[in-house]
């Protein structure tokens, strides 16, 4: 058998075939033991799952619970079937959360402590041992039972602390593999590459670690670089004797690299088998060369060039799965990060996927990556080793790739709450000595925390809290605030900006909070400023939470940005809605929404104004397309904004040309293409049409404009407006005592449902929570009607419950 067909054999997802059972068991034999239905032993019931699964799939973002923290227990059968015949047979976790303990029948096997670094359990004796018991035939067939408790109980002893604003998940939340290796195996590639500025040349310098090294002796390994095109461009060979540690295996020169860039990231794969006794295992790497600086009190340089980094931030967070993402998920929304035009991401506030890595790498994205060192404080000496163990790990897995620029240490570390003790200098002496392992581990990176100033000396790259117009002061000092912090540091770089925004609430005059807010201190977040309770006035408490406002706010930030030479970059918080268990009366609860996407990957109106800014292919979009009525006076003029990346754009309501806008970005709002409008009441069709060179773009949306005005909100009306597909869409109005839509009412409403079908809620969105607050006095849910009859009905304090049946 040839190696590409033993490879192939080697390494299998464990997706399908799994049990599940949420909370505890007695022990281990609890789920081995032999089961007749109908006795005591069938208790706990076991749920079929598929992996990637997460404890808190839906209770996340249940409105009437905390979420569940806790053990939970997994458990397949294998079938083990390992090639090699001196092999090892391998348990691969891409992460699992957050304390972790492998069995094989009633053996344990492996423990691990940490939700989001990958490790692996060596199940080779154990799985030896079982076969020589009479129930490896006679109960279990021929298989080998694997049982996995997970366990993400609260834990001040753990990073990261659960004051955090994300939830400390729990399950088999990220791939599970099967590996079968030879004895010796190479265990890990290190590449180290440095590339000159004019890119002539860059050197090479490759180390392996062998795994289970210990008398083989004489194996033989061949290393081939294979260039973007698929050319071999250097090929080594050599014996090695086994021996414990790094091995250095190579260093060479390669002339005229292709770089890699995020307009163009190339790659090459350096291949690497080992054979040892007639067995050959292969590992392969992409690897990047690529010559990057932040320039001490100065930009961001890539390949010599400057380069604005145009960043975001990543949660493993999704509507109805919660972490447990799948690949094509995962996929789907890096694709939807680089169409919105992101070149930097940092992900926050834990280690990946390597399929996010992988992503990154091949869009052409460049990574902050960080450890879940994030507030609460500092613990002790087992807390201490969790946190350097992570980092080595970190370090470690994500060597090779090319669009890891940063290795982040901490995140909002100036947090206390976790011990009795809050001591700054020795959290300052703990993070140098992270720093100094991440320099030691890999030179050729920056290192960097983001919101402790206190301790902003210490790594390379400092990011403040700059929240202007959101949590301190106004969007308008954003610059001048930005200038100070830069001022302060070395190197800076601007992580976490931006807003909330409640999907499908408007308004026509978002800015009106301002008027309230002290203008200075746009960089000075304090205890308290994200609450909703008490303090001076601010956006993120006395703001509208509408799409309207964070859209200006974004806009803003990015034409001052293209203003400002000596900015390495930002990166705005974060790209989708994730869910927290600390923000339970937001408008979605338990969601931090200041995506912009929700947690389904449905587009806010703020994706568009980054596009508009920074995507290279020509677009345009009608603000408001989930903004179905406008409002005001008969015949007063309202503003049309379109965003748009092209050189002019000309607008037609209802067939009528209102003349063509030329494209300024200083030209605040929209770059200049906005309009005025005279709106009477009735329907409207707005469409644009906008070009860049001879490429054409269109965009249209119908709108209705009401001019009655409405009083208290009085009545709650429940409709069905769709259904498809056995989905019905029903919608929820807050009428007046005269029966208009009251459109600037944020009531708390209700859904519920009794009958055949199902709420689809849970899902942490505008239009999947069965408790959310109203957007423009109306708020939609979907109902899976599963082919019977319901009645829904829907609540909220003050109005009496209006029903709907659903046949």
């Amino acid at each position: 058998m040839g190696t590409n067909a033993i490879l192939a054999q080697t390494s299998q997802r464990l997706i399908n075939n799994w049990e599940y059972v949420k909370g505890d068991l007695g022990g281990i034999w609890e789920a081995v033991r032999p089961v007749k239905e109908g006795n005591p032993e069938a208790s706990p019931v076991w749920t079929k799952v598929s992996l990637p699964h997460c404890f808190n799939a839906l209770d996340a973002v249940d409105p009437d619970v905390n979420y569940y923290q806790g053990p939970g227990w997994y458990r397949t059968n294998l079938n083990v079937d390992n090639p090699y015949q001196t092999g090892r047979t391998l348990l691969h976790f891409e992460g699992a959360g957050q304390k972790t303990t492998v069995y094989i029948y009633n053996t344990k096997v492996a423990e691990h402590v940490g939700g989001y670094d990958e490790w692996t359990a060596d199940l080779t004796d154990a799985i030896e041992a079982f076969k020589k018991l009479p129930v490896f035939k006679s109960q279990f067939k021929g298989k080998i039972p694997l049982s996995i408790r997970c366990d993400n109980t609260r834990d001040l002893e753990m990073i990261p602390s659960n004051l955090s604003d994300f939830n400390v998940y729990g399950g088999l939340y990220r791939y599970v593999n099967l590996i079968y290796t030879p004895k010796l195996y190479v265990d890990k590639v290190f590449a180290e590459t440095h590339t000159d500025l004019k890119a002539k040349s860059a050197n090479l310098n490759v180390k392996i670690r062998l795994a289970d090294p210990a008398g083989s002796i004489g194996a033989t390994i061949n290393c081939e670089l294979i260039d973007p095109a698929g050319k071999s461009v250097y090929r080594y060979t050599t014996k090695i004797s086994a021996g414990a540690g790094d091995a250095q295996l190579f260093k060479t020169t390669i002339k005229a690299p292709k770089l890699w860039s995020p307009t163009t990231p190339a790659m090459y794969t350096l291949v690497t088998s080992l054979n040892n006794g007639g067995e050959t295992s292969v590992k392969k790497e992409k690897i990047g060369f690529r010559n990057f600086e932040f320039v001490k009190k100065g930009p961001f340089m890539l390949n010599g060039q400057r380069l604005l980094l145009q960043g975001t931030h990543r949660h493993e967070d999704h509507a109805g799965v919660a972490a447990a993402m799948t690949e094509d998920m995962i996929r789907t929304e890096m694709t939807m990060m680089k169409e919105m035009g992101v070149n930097f991401i940092r992900l926050g506030h834990y280690q990946q996927s390597r399929i996010v890595l992988d992503l990154c790498d091949s869009l052409g994205i460049m990574v902050w990556e960080e450890i879940p060192w994030c507030r609460g404080g500092l613990g002790g000496p087992i807390y201490q080793e969790q946190a350097k163990r992570m980092l080595v790990n970190m370090v470690e897995q994500h060597y090779n790739h090319p669009g890891v620029i940063i290795w982040g240490l901490g995140n909002e570390n100036d947090w206390p709450g976790d011990f009795p003790e809050f001591d700054q200098e020795k959290i300052r002496a703990f993070m140098k000595e992270l720093n100094d392992l991440s320099h030691k581990l890999d030179p050729g990176r920056m290192t960097a925390i983001r919101r402790c100033d206190f301790a902003r000396d210490i790594v390379d790259v400092y990011s403040p809290s700059i929240w202007a117009g959101w949590y301190r002061g106004n969007y308008t000092e954003y610059k001048a605030v930005s200038k100070e912090e830069f001022d302060k540091s070395d190197r800076f770089l601007h992580v976490e900006w931006g807003g909330d925004s409640h999907a499908r609430r408007h308004a026509e005059n978002p800015d009106n909070a301002l008027s309230l807010i002290k203008v200075g201190g746009g960089a000075d977040e304090r205890a308290g400023d994200a609450s909703l309770y008490g303090g001076a006035a601010r956006v993120s408490k006395d703001g509208d939470w509408s799409e309207s406002y964070i859209n200006n706010l974004i806009d803003w930030h990015l034409k001052e940005q293209e203003t400002m030479p000596w900015l390495s970059g930002s990166a705005f918080w974060p790209f989708k809605d994730f869910s927290t268990p600390i923000r339970p009366e937001n408008p979605v609860p338990y969601v931090n929404q200041k995506g912009v996407v929700e947690r389904d990957f449905t587009k806010k109106e703020s994706f568009y104004v980054f596009q508009s800014y920074w995507s290279k292919t020509p677009m345009a979009h009608i603000y408001g397309h989930s903004w179905p009525v406008r409002w005001g006076d008969e015949g007063a003029e309202r503003m049309v904004k379109v965003y748009s990346n092209c050189q002019e754009a000309e607008l037609f309501v209802n067939g009528k040309s209102y003349g063509i806008r030329k494209r300024n970005s200083q030209d605040f709002p929209a770059a200049g293409l906005r309009w005025q409008i005279p709106m009477f009441k009735g329907k409207y069709t707005i469409k644009v049409i906008a070009r860049s060179g001879k490429t054409v773009v269109t965009d249209e949306i119908t709108q209705e404009y009401q001019t009655e005005k409405w009083g208290k909100p009085a009545t709650l009306v429940l409709n069905k407006v769709s259904e498809e597909n056995g989905v019905a869409t029903i919608e929820v109005k807050a009428l007046d005592n005269k029966n208009i839509l009251c459109l600037d009412a944020i009531n708390l409403v209700e859904f519920m449902l009794t009958g055949d079908g199902k709420l689809i809620d849970n899902q942490g969105t505008s239009s999947g929570s069965r408790k959310v607050q109203l957007y423009n006095g109306r708020a939609i849910i979907k109902v899976m009607t599963q082919g019977g009859s319901s009645v829904a009905a829907v609540k909220s304090a003050g109005f009496k419950t209006a029903f709907l049946d659903l046949r």
